[in-house]
């Protein structure tokens, strides 16, 4: 694990209820009543001990997160949670998640698009500052709800456009090209955010920056004369829980630390 917000030197643990915590998340995130994939389940996924001084923070709530986190963390915030499958038996991979969990003594709290589409510690919204994006406008619709973000960056080649994402994300960026060499329109979503290419479309915009994308995807820029910039999913998704864990730190006290496991997509 590596640190993920920096005070500029070593202070006290401050600690905080866990109830303390997980209420402040669902209020700043606006976790209640988001519309998100039926079993994303955004909140207190497992319960853990009554105070928390030390919280992880990671993309994935994987048994190599877990397994790193419950060696130190009280409380492990996840963009990706546990019960994506809905209801199932508690066996194999699933089993071990919760059995590292429980048996560490670590609480869950799993965030998925409302951390996506948050217009502060948001996935998209970070990446899109990233790239000098201004006048930002929500985007890429799910549901009646937006998951990302539009705006105008200065007229940049789309090579140049990629190199500043690169930048940013610290890592290749793939480019599917399909839209005008000078882009100045971009819309942001992260993850897998290839669908929304139509709107993208709709909107004029010039290009689209997301994680991954499907095969189809390639053809449909193409078409729809919007070029596709995938900087991975794992990495266009690293920024949100990071910006949670110095959130965290600011308000809490509590210390926090970053578990880095890339899945290379």
């Amino acid at each position: 694990m590596v640190p993920a917000h920096s005070s500029g030197g070593a202070s006290a643990i401050h600690t905080a209820t866990l109830d303390e915590i997980a209420r402040f998340l669902d209020g700043y995130l606006g976790v209640e009543g988001a519309r998100d994939y039926p079993h994303a389940l955004n909140g207190l996924q497992v319960e853990g001990p009554a105070t928390v001084g030390r919280v992880a923070v990671a993309v994935d709530a994987s048994e190599a997160v877990i397994a790193k986190a419950g060696r130190w963390a009280d409380l492990l915030f996840v963009h990706h949670g546990l019960f994506w499958g809905g209801l199932q038996p508690l066996t194999g991979p699933l089993y071990r998640r919760v059995r590292s969990l429980i048996g560490s003594g670590t609480a869950l709290y799993s965030c998925h698009l409302p951390l996506d589409r948050h217009p502060e510690v948001g996935n998209a919204a970070l990446v899109a500052r990233g790239c000098g994006a201004r006048d930002l406008e929500p985007f890429g619709d799910y549901r009646g709800s937006p998951v990302g973000w539009r705006g105008e960056v200065a007229t940049v080649s789309l090579a140049g456009l990629r190199e500043s994402l690169a930048h940013h994300l610290g890592g290749p960026v793939r480019v599917v090209p399909g839209g005008p060499e000078q882009v100045t329109k971009v819309g942001i979503v992260t993850g897998a955010g290839g669908s929304t290419l139509p709107e993208a479309r709709a909107a004029g915009l010039d290009a689209l920056i997301t994680g991954e994308a499907g095969h189809h995807s390639a053809v449909d820029a193409r078409e729809a004369g919007v070029s596709l910039l995938l900087g991975g999913h794992y990495a266009t998704e690293v920024g949100g829980v990071r910006a949670v864990a110095g959130l965290l730190e600011d308000h809490f006290g509590v210390q926090c630390r970053f578990v880095d496991s890339p899945t290379g997509f």
